[in-house]
């Protein structure tokens, strides 16, 4: 069955049009407890379920933190409140609480007014597709209402960022410091402004803050890791030895060494499974998506390291690492897991693996990612008309297959309908830049005349 408002990463979209509406919310809420919470209560003997709910720093968390609450309250289900926390710190604190559910007001790396909603399971991992679907006939049920002496109450989580701080700080090695390190750290106005900066700072580096002054209005303006630009100005002003930007709700990164190179999740995810290498003596498999630069994976392969690609979505990145009893898993656009220290990506964490592996290596990251050269790639997103049937195009079809006869062996196409906006993503990966240029343009133009 096709899910109705969930997408890869949750129920997301511009904030006062639906379904990201209060009326919308608060009902999500109550069918959210009801199926959530319903197991919960019965194995904890008749207890109230509590949901752990928190939110980055668009101006409309406001209100749907209040949407939602009055939901869950109406299911009877207890509320506590972290206020702005990254993604992976609602994950962890749902999980280290024993709390039933933990859910995140965040639309990651759009802009701010846009919003969405996310859930996490009890044991801190994002709700597998059939919860999500229970979640949605819930909610084309009536709404009603718990009795007075039922209904759920709500309260501050007291210290929620600095417990996620020590969190973070336990997955760096013990014997390991970052002293003598300048850190120029982007939180893209986001959740993490104000306790990514103490991770970094309390493990002995010199931390450069960017991105740490939300209003509410500029998360992920021109900062942050969709937006690149500003933290390779920032590294060349103040002379830092690495860069690192988090995006919105800090659940990826994208770093920048001392030269101004970036490096994304692809390249973060062979320097990972090298220093587990390196540590552990092997690594069997490690995950990646369709979008995965075809270089990584042929260079993972040389290095004996099984590769397998997933759907796009750190969810099904997570499913098939889970699968195969694997750890390392990763996206391009900075989505690292790994399964030893956190049961979700996290960017703060991440950030400490790949800083562990330089310090582990003696290398610079350019030195361990020496002989990788990533294949070129070209991204065009085309917007769609809603319900636009695009698969069933015969020039689209004509298109693809007239590309891949010009790459052969050499390169790769992939379309794919994004999961949290109304846009078409054509994806070109050669052995030349010119060639992948030419075929995305060729097939977005066709696209765009065939979905508009």
């Amino acid at each position: 069955m096709a899910r109705r408002y969930f997408g890869t990463d949750g129920i997301r979209g511009r904030v006062g049009v639906a379904p990201i509406t209060p009326d919308f919310v608060l009902k999500l809420g109550y069918a959210a407890g009801k199926v959530l919470a319903g197991a919960d209560r019965a194995h904890k003997g008749g207890s109230r379920p509590t949901v752990l709910i928190g939110k980055d720093t668009r101006v409309s968390g406001y209100m749907l933190e209040a949407a939602l609450e009055s939901g869950f309250s109406a299911a009877g289900i207890d509320v506590m409140l972290a206020g702005p926390m990254p993604t992976p710190g609602v994950a962890y604190l749902t999980r280290a609480l024993r709390l039933s559910a933990g859910v995140v007001i965040s639309a990651s790396h759009n802009p701010y007014d846009d919003n969405g909603i996310k859930f996490f399971s009890a044991d801190g991992n994002k709700l597998p597709d059939d919860v999500e679907l229970q979640i949605e006939a819930q909610l084309e049920q009536p709404m009603d209402c718990a009795p007075s002496e039922r209904l759920g109450k709500a309260r501050r989580l007291d210290d929620a960022g600095g417990q996620y701080i020590e969190f973070c700080k336990s997955t760096f090695p013990a014997d390991f410091d970052l002293r003598g390190m300048r850190i120029v750290l982007d939180c893209a106005h986001g959740a993490a402004y104000d306790v990514a900066p103490h991770v970094f700072h309390e493990l002995g580096a010199e931390v450069v803050p960017i991105g740490v002054s939300p209003n509410g209005f500029n998360i992920n303006d021109q900062v942050g890791a969709t937006a690149s630009e500003a933290l390779v100005r920032a590294v060349h002003q103040h002379r830092a030895d690495i860069g690192i930007a988090l995006d919105g709700d800090a659940d990826r990164l994208q770093v920048v060494d001392s030269a101004g190179r970036l490096y994304n999740g692809d390249e973060l995810l062979y320097v990972l499974v090298k220093d587990r290498i390196a540590t552990n003596g092997k690594v069997e498999g490690a995950v990646g998506t369709l979008m995965t630069n075809m270089a990584v994976e042929v260079a993972l392969k040389e290095a004996g390291v099984q590769f397998v690609r997933a759907a796009v979505g750190d969810r099904y990145v997570l499913e098939k690492l889970v699968e195969n009893g694997w750890q390392l898993g990763a996206e391009g656009s900075g989505h690292i897991l790994s399964l030893d220290r956190h049961s979700t990506g996290d960017g703060i964490v991440s950030a400490l693996l790949v800083l562990a592996a330089i310090k582990r290596s003696g290398k610079t990251l350019a030195q361990i990612l020496n002989g990788v050269s990533l294949f070129p790639q070209k991204l065009i997103n085309v917007r769609m008309s809603p319900g636009a049937d695009w698969k069933s195009s015969e020039a689209i079809r004509h298109a693809v297959e007239q590309a891949e006869r010009s790459l052969e062996s050499h390169g790769r196409v992939l379309i794919r309908a994004s999961g949290t906006e109304p846009v078409l993503r054509v994806m070109v990966e050669a052995a030349a830049q010119q060639d992948a240029i030419r075929h995305a343009e060729t097939i977005a133009q066709v696209v765009k005349e065939a979905t508009s």
